[in-house]
């Protein structure tokens, strides 16, 4: 099942309990190393500075920052359904992270529930970029994986359609009651850069993996660099249905393509 991957990490295999506001991973690319203090380094840091101030008026900035080869491409986009005070936090402490996290390289991204953010010394606007994944999975399992998984389906494709939308800007969400007390909820974004076809692209790649990673799963997160993709059986997107929170059950994967 997995062998068209070239490599995967479990990187925790018990219970993942972080908080909203810490970052759910990151990718930090170690073939990218740049010298620090350096003018790739400089400019990291300038064009940082114009995504965290730029992001949340509108949610999505993608800029860059110095010329020819000391270049530096950076994009910030803050979940769709969430407050400019909501994101403007996040991408602040997003721009801080990436930079502990990722010292001294060129191509870096980090995700958090509420943003993304990416740079690379490399134009990467309008690409999809599937190269690498995190997931994360409920450890518990459906009652009736067959009625689940049909539910799940017609869900994902009413909220893929609703994404690519121009007037939506790459988000989707919707719910399905399956039962008087269970109710389905989820949400797919694409990074804004991207054409209606490109995340088209994206949303059906990281849904089909779904059957690799997350079959029969009370939960999914699919975390790509140019796409998202959630499902859950409780209220996760705003506005909210309820103050019921989810369970922290869940197992985080990093998986290279």
């Amino acid at each position: 099942m997995y062998s068209s991957y070239k490599a995967m990490f479990l990187l925790f295999l018990c219970i993942w309990g972080a908080k909203a506001v810490d970052p759910l991973g990151e990718f930090c690319n170690r073939n990218t190393n740049i010298s620090n203090g350096g003018k790739i380094s400089a400019n990291i840091d300038k064009v940082l500075g114009e995504v965290a101030l730029k992001t949340p008026s509108t949610g999505f900035v993608a800029t860059s920052y110095g010329k020819d080869r000391d270049q530096v491409y950076a994009l910030g986009q803050c979940r769709g359904d969430v407050s400019t005070e909501d994101c403007s936090s996040c991408i602040q402490d997003a721009t801080k992270q990436i930079l502990q996290r990722c010292p001294n390289q060129a191509d870096a991204r980090i995700w958090y529930d509420y943003c993304f953010l990416r740079f690379n010394n490399k134009s990467f606007f309008g690409e999809v970029d599937t190269s690498f994944g995190i997931f994360y999975f409920n450890v518990e399992n459906v009652t009736d994986p067959e009625a689940f998984n049909e539910e799940l389906g017609t869900l994902m494709n009413h909220i893929r359609a609703q994404a690519v939308v121009p007037k939506e800007e790459g988000l989707g969400k919707g719910k399905s009651v399956l039962s008087p007390f269970v109710t389905l909820y989820a949400l797919v974004q694409c990074t804004r850069d991207l054409s209606q076809i490109s995340c088209a692209q994206c949303l059906a790649i990281a849904v089909n993996n779904f059957s690799n990673f997350c079959s029969n799963r009370k939960g999914c997160r699919v975390l790509y660099s140019s796409c998202y993709v959630r499902y859950e059986l409780y209220p996760f997107f705003f506005p909210l249905d309820s103050n019921k929170t989810g369970p922290s059950n869940a197992v985080r994967l990093s998986v290279y393509t």
